[in-house]
């Protein structure tokens, strides 16, 4: 019979990258309104707690209701990335899985690693004992999902939590499948979300060449790097099917306009290879390719993550 995990207690082990390289930057919340209240403890004003509800000209100022909102965020957010990653797992196991990745330890020490407890405002004479209680920075974290859910919306809280929970999730899946007896086991997805057809009609030899194996984030991170500096991204792509339009597509990349033979591979239209470049602000950052577009983006992200300096990163 499957033991009994802690999901209180219990600390995962996400594999971040060398000294945390791949943990991915705090978006920033643009309403300033939003953001104080995000980091204000009802301890600040001492308002009262046994009352029903705040009248409508007298709403509390503090945090508790952006931390109600964040829990609900993040139980929605990591239920998706779940179903993404692991497509065929049961309710059970996933209800483990999601216990642990949102449990307290978890998000008490993201909240940590992103120092936000370090900008809490409240009452000078609780202020030492209630920054040091794990509760305290769990709660603060999940009131900055909601925070931010309120300011940029949903779409802004997946780009961003589906690459810091990824890793967590991944370990949780290890830890959960333990405890079932079953023998460790990869994630199905994580290394390749998009895996080439097994109908690829191209040698071995190339199809390696192109199909990716790589850290997967390179896309999301590029994104949220490029998000935060207020820059502007375009992706363009290339002629699916033959390689006639896709060196004038690719014009220019090299100086000369040519392009290297050996990222040359010619798909049929059942099975495409996907060329695509990336500009930022009008510059040239990365070429990529894959058999989907996604693996594509991904290829030309990380050449732009390594020409933004990130190259550490992996």
């Amino acid at each position: 019979m499957p033991g009994v995990l802690n999901t209180t207690n219990t600390r995962l082990k996400p594999d971040f990258g060398l000294d945390d390289s791949l943990f991915p930057p705090l978006p920033e919340i643009q309403d300033k309104r939003i953001e104080k209240q995000v980091f204000t403890h009802r301890s600040l004003h001492a308002r009262p707690t046994a009352i029903f509800e705040d009248h409508l000209e007298d709403l509390s100022p503090d945090n508790e209701k952006f931390e109600h909102l964040g829990d609900t965020v993040l139980g929605l957010t990591v239920t998706n990335l779940m179903f993404d990653l692991f497509p065929g797992l049961r309710v059970g196991p996933s209800t483990k899985i999601r216990a642990l990745v949102v449990g307290n330890a978890t998000l008490a020490e993201i909240s940590l690693k992103y120092r936000l407890p370090d900008r809490l405002l409240f009452h000078p004479a609780q202020a030492v004992t209630l920054r040091a209680s794990s509760n305290i920075q769990a709660d603060v974290f999940e009131s900055f999902v909601g925070g931010l859910y309120i300011d940029q919306g949903l779409d802004a809280i997946k780009e961003w939590l589906y690459v810091l929970f990824r890793p967590y999730t991944s370990a949780a899946y290890l830890l959960v499948r333990q405890q079932h007896g079953l023998p460790p086991s990869l994630p199905i997805g994580v290394v390749t979300p998009d895996p080439p057809s097994p109908t690829m009609l191209l040698p071995r030899s190339k199809m390696d060449a192109f199909t990716s194996t790589a850290t997967v984030g390179h896309l999301a991170l590029f994104n949220q790097y490029l998000q935060r500096s207020n820059r502007q991204v375009e992706w363009i792509y290339g002629n699916p099917y033959g390689n006639n339009q896709t060196n004038t597509y690719f014009s220019g990349i090299h100086g000369n306009g040519d392009i290297p033979q050996e990222i040359l591979v010619q798909g049929t239209k059942t099975t495409p290879v996907w060329f695509v470049k990336v500009l930022v602000d009008g510059e040239f950052y990365g070429h990529g390719r894959g058999n989907t577009k996604k693996a594509a983006r991904n290829e030309a992200a990380k050449q732009g993550l390594e020409k933004m300096g990130y190259h550490h990163l992996w």
